[in-house]
């Protein structure tokens, strides 16, 4: 396994010019982390962190390195005394390198390109971000669920009980942990906490089987100087109540799959949480194997991720999510409450994930709601004083008694579309992800007021499990016709969401196709080879000028997401290249399309 050199990390810092006069302003504990209070869209974004996050090409996925080896590095310290050392490995084999203060993100972007651009073996390197719940409580307590039943901002859930409930799907809530509510605790499986760092976890230790939710209170300038005090927000309570809350009690609320259950991932405390721990709680999460965690006996098919940082989607996010998904879980996540584009955020702006935007009770975009190209669908995130309403705690610091409180946000919205893929799942469990999505979308229904950029529509639970179990004419299904060995020959494709099924002949073989994407549109092309080959992808604009590749290795599923922000249509050159394993008869792929 790698040595992981610490010196060259240090150089680097030097290099970059990484230490000012902002570094020791910042060295109060956790600077970077800003609570998310007051209205969130205009929570300011995270401006420091004390962690990296580095891959290299060689690194093994699923074995820490040796003691030796995490020595192996000499730990530098350049004129200002910041120090470095390996933290850990991830479940996906990157490796968390701690910086002894934290540093302005900016600045540790710089040092990570430094970083990659001087050693080849590195895959990529990028700051370890913070992000924060996407919530913002409301004072209002409404005791009804419009979000669920009426027709102008409602999912039309009701309609779709009478076909599913969500019974013998498991949806993981990535989140700030849950409260055992009486409301909820039926339907909640053990989860795990992913925090190891006890002064953003709150309950006195690190990673271990409690996924509890301790509170995530803080006093005036814990998180950053100057910054207020907060209250616990039990914002994975909430979102757990608005997908499995126990219904037919005569008590409380309703969940959207009431029939599911809820596997708490504990991923974000006090100020928030790191990428990599929320990125090894989605990945423990869907079954993979996390270093020093115990199997999940109960992989989930829908990962929720109400919560986000600005920024575009970073690689860390990126593989968890691939890996997600092909693993077969759904990932959704929250759109993001800073009335902009949605691609400027993380992880909406990930490639396979269903982006969710907000719409108010009257089923017009909410104010607050981040939109954009990159969104998939809307759901109920109320506005102004209509809220949605779901399980919390009382307690304003430490746990208490059961309550139920009333929120506004993106957070509040994608909740009610993981618990609509839990319904569809139990209906077909058959379905891929991208199968889930593109039914969501299909059956969307159309926005009743203005929202523009907010996705196919708002999503239909009714609609959507009667799509689920449809046949699959909803994707078109084509087989590769040859020659189309050439630019100037292609195979001519249209509409999406579409499969290609195709296959490479011999070593020098490749297939192009020929793809116009509509003004507007988000596509995502995913190449799929056999298991015993590694066939690469690349997509180009008319013009030859390469717009994104996917190199991955063998029997690894590769993926390009191309945007079009132009008034017109742009014509894509879509390319499948031989890159090692079988050809021939048995040199099968397929190639999907899916806006």
């Amino acid at each position: 396994m790698r040595n992981i050199d610490l010196s060259r990390l240090a150089q680097c810092i030097a290099l970059a010019g990484l230490m000012s006069a902002t570094v020791a302003q910042a060295a109060q504990p956790f600077q970077p982390w800003l609570p998310p209070h007051g209205p969130l869209h205009t929570l300011a974004p995270e401006q420091f962190t004390d962690r990296l996050v580095v891959k290299y090409r060689d690194a093994a996925s699923t074995q820490a390195p040796s003691v030796a080896q995490l020595e192996g590095g000499r730990v530098a310290a350049n004129r200002q005394g910041v120090k470095l050392r390996h933290l850990r490995r991830m479940g996906l084999g990157a490796d968390v390198i701690k910086l002894d203060r934290h540093l302005p993100l900016a600045r540790v972007r710089q040092l990570a390109d430094e970083l990659k651009a001087g050693d080849a073996s590195v895959e990529y390197a990028e700051p370890d971000r913070i992000l924060y719940p996407m919530m913002t409580p409301s004072d209002t307590y409404f005791g009804y669920q419009w979000d669920l039943y009426e027709a102008a901002g409602g999912i039309n859930a009701p309609a779709a009980w009478d076909k599913a409930t969500g019974a013998g799907v498991v949806v993981a809530v990535v989140d700030t942990g849950v409260r055992p509510h009486a409301d909820l605790a039926a339907n909640l499986l053990p989860g795990y906490d992913f925090i190891i760092d006890t002064k953003v976890s709150n309950d006195g230790d690190g990673r271990d089987a409690d996924a509890s939710d301790p509170g995530d209170a803080t006093d005036a300038g814990y998180c950053s100087s100057g910054s207020a005090a907060t209250n616990s927000s039990w914002h994975g309570t909430h979102v757990a109540g608005t997908i499995a809350a126990v219904t037919n009690n005569a008590d409380g609320v309703a969940g959207v799959a009431f029939g599911a259950k809820v596997l708490p991932v504990r991923a974000l405390g006090r100020c928030g949480g790191y990428m990599s721990d929320v990125a090894d709680g989605m990945y423990w999460a869907a079954g993979g194997t996390v270093s020093g965690v115990p199997a999940n006996p109960t992989p989930a098919r829908v990962i929720n991720v109400s919560m986000g940082a600005t920024g575009a989607c970073d690689s860390t996010f990126q593989s968890s999510i691939n890996a997600v998904r092909a693993r077969g879980a759904v990932v959704v996540a929250a759109a993001g409450n800073s009335n902009g584009d949605a691609g400027q955020f993380t992880p909406a702006s990930c490639a396979g994930v269903i982006a969710v935007a907000a719409v108010g009770r009257d089923g017009g975009k909410a104010s607050y709601s981040n939109y954009g190209s990159v969104v998939s669908i809307a759901a109920p995130g109320g506005d102004g004083t209509d809220g949605v309403t779901s399980t919390i705690n009382a307690g304003l610091t430490s746990p208490t008694t059961d309550s139920y409180g009333t929120y506004l946000g993106t957070s509040m919205a994608t909740p009610h579309v993981s618990g609509v893929a839990a319904l569809m799942l139990s209906k077909n469990p058959n379905l891929t992800p991208d199968d889930v999505m593109a039914r969501l979308k299909a059956s969307a229904r159309p926005f009743p007021a203005a929202c523009s950029q907010c996705g196919a529509g708002i999503v239909d639970a009714s609609a959507a499990v009667d799509a689920a179990m449809a046949s699959p004419s909803l994707v078109t299904t084509i087989v590769e016709v040859e020659p189309n060995n050439s630019t100037a020959a292609p195979q001519v494709l249209q509409g999406a969401p579409l499969v290609v099924k195709g296959s490479i002949a011999s070593s020098t073989d490749a297939d192009y196709y020929k793809f116009s994407l509509p003004a507007g549109k988000r596509l995502t092309v995913a190449l799929t080879p056999n298991a015993s080959s590694n066939y690469d992808l690349y997509v180009y604009n008319l013009a030859g000028r390469l717009l994104g590749s996917s190199r991955n290795g063998t029997g690894a599923k590769d993926t390009v997401v191309i945007s079009n922000y132009t008034g017109g249509s742009n014509t894509l050159s879509i390319r499948v290249v031989y890159a090692s394993g079988v050809t021939g008869a048995s040199g099968t792929y397929t190639l999907s399309l899916a806006y």
